[in-house]
């Protein structure tokens, strides 16, 4: 239930960043829903292995190269969906930062059970 969650509240950043940028394009909010798991797809199984295969660029540019693979991915998420299109690698790169701010703002507000003041042990 919380992996699904998780889905839909990236999915609405999605649609909040492709308002706010004229270079990604999502035509409707299931393809939105369908960015979200594809991202959360690539990010489970692919990303691991690209952070491997670029450790030494990730390790010389002091871990920025890691942005680099952000932007890879949200373009070969771009690639694989009908109704999500970036116009650039700078506009992927763009919209992976904002992506993590919304999400983490949205994340934040959605406090889950065990992360409210009161239950936590002190």
């Amino acid at each position: 239930m919380k992996i699904l969650i998780k889905i839909l509240v990236t999915a609405v950043a999605v649609l909040i960043i492709s308002k706010l940028m004229s270079s990604i394009h999502v035509t409707n909010y299931t393809s939105a829903v369908w960015v979200a798991a594809v991202l959360a797809l690539l990010n489970t199984f692919l990303r691991p292995l690209l952070v491997l295969l670029t450790l030494p660029a990730t390790v010389l540019s002091m871990g920025l190269f890691i942005f680099v693979i952000n932007a890879g991915i949200v373009m070969l998420a771009s690639n694989m969906i009908n109704g999500f299109y970036v116009d650039g690698f700078m506009s992927a790169l763009l919209f992976s930062l904002l992506l993590w701010a919304v999400r983490s703002v949205l994340f934040s507000l959605l406090l889950e059970d065990d992360q409210r003041p009161d239950n936590r042990i002190s």
